[in-house]
Formats: structure tokens, sequence, C-alpha cells
């Protein structure tokens, strides 16, 4: 695998003091980040979220989907439990990209949900790859995790990894009239699992 371990230090954030591990993977030329708290190491279950990049919902603070929400409800998450791992993966836009996300955005204005406007563009409705945390998570010596996702594919990515998926842990923010078609789209076309409110 082409994902390496480069270097670890300290994390403070408003909500715990993280240790950052970082990772590269020399292949694709991008850099990973894992934020952990506690001893992730053990036998029990990591409460553990996989999030990929989303610059202008986690930086940004677009309210066209629900990205950055999430980023910080699991980093409270974990900081509440005490214990856990947010793996960050340099995956733009389902893994099209920056300049490719804002080109889907402008099919989105005219009137594409976010999966045909990824297909008019020529790319799948979601180009990410998680084998690339399967490194990750050796050096972290994890193997069972409480995976925070609405995701139905990061299920089933992670276990066909050899990773122990012993929950599935809702993360559900709430809906804006930016993001309602966004959330419906993921939903309908992408299987994602929202629970009733």
């Amino acid at each position: 695998m082409s994902v390496r371990f480069v270097e670890a230090s300290r994390l403070p954030t408003d909500w715990a003091v993280f240790t950052m591990h970082g990772f590269e993977d020399v292949t694709a030329n991008k850099e990973h980040l894992v934020l952990t708290l506690g001893d992730v190491s053990t036998d029990e279950p990591v409460l553990t979220r996989v999030h990929s990049e989303c610059l202008t919902g986690d930086t940004l603070f677009s309210l066209r989907c629900d990205c950055g929400n999430q980023l910080q409800a699991a980093l409270r998450a974990i900081a509440h439990e005490g214990r856990g791992a947010l793996l960050y993966l340099r995956q733009e836009g389902r893994g099209i990209g920056l300049l490719n996300k804002i080109r889907a955005y402008k099919l989105q204005d005219e009137g594409a949900d976010t999966v045909e406007a990824n297909e008019q563009l020529g790319f799948g409705a979601d180009m990410r790859d998680y084998s690339i945390v399967q490194p990750m998570f050796a050096h972290l010596q994890m193997s069972k995790v409480r995976l925070m996702t609405n995701n139905p594919r990061k299920v089933s990515a992670l276990t066909d990894l050899g990773i122990e998926v012993t929950e599935r842990v809702a993360l559900q923010c709430d809906s804006n009239p930016h993001n309602e078609k966004y959330l419906q789209t993921k939903g309908a076309k992408l299987g994602h699992m929202f629970e009733a409110r």
C-alpha cells in the first residue's frame, strides 16, 4: 500500500487535545490525517469517523452540505467519550477534486442534483477510495470501530478491509433550505440512512 505514516504531534482544539497523525499517499501525492484521543489500540471498539475533505463545508462554512457540521459533531462526540479517532481523507467532492466540485455546484445551481451533476461531468456518483484507510488503521492498531456515519458504503468498505464495525452510530445534523435537496439525494440515490426527525 502506498500510504505511509510520517509523524505525529499534539493538536489542541476547542473540544480536546488530540494527537494528529500525518500520513502520505506517495502514489496519489496526497496527505491524510488521523486525529486520535485516548488509547485507540485496545480490543474495545473505538468511536470513529471516516471523514472526506470538504473545503467548502469544513472550512468555508458552506450551507450546501452537512459536512462541516458532521465534522464538528464527530469531534465533539469523541471528546465527550474521551476516546476515539477521526480519519480525515483528502478526497474532496466525493473524490472529484475541488475545481470539479465547483463545476458540479454550477450544474446544481441550474437544477441538477448532486449525483446528476457528477455524472454530467463524466464521474461516478461517488469516486472515493476507502482502501487508503487500511494502513492508517494498521499503524494505530485499530481493528474494531463504532463507526459514526449515515453512509452504508463506508460500513461495507471497512468490513471488506477486515475492520470490524461493531455499531453504526448515526451522525445526523439539521437541514437548511440550501442543503435539503442534497440530503434528499443522498438518501434516495446513495442509500444514506437518516433517522426520522
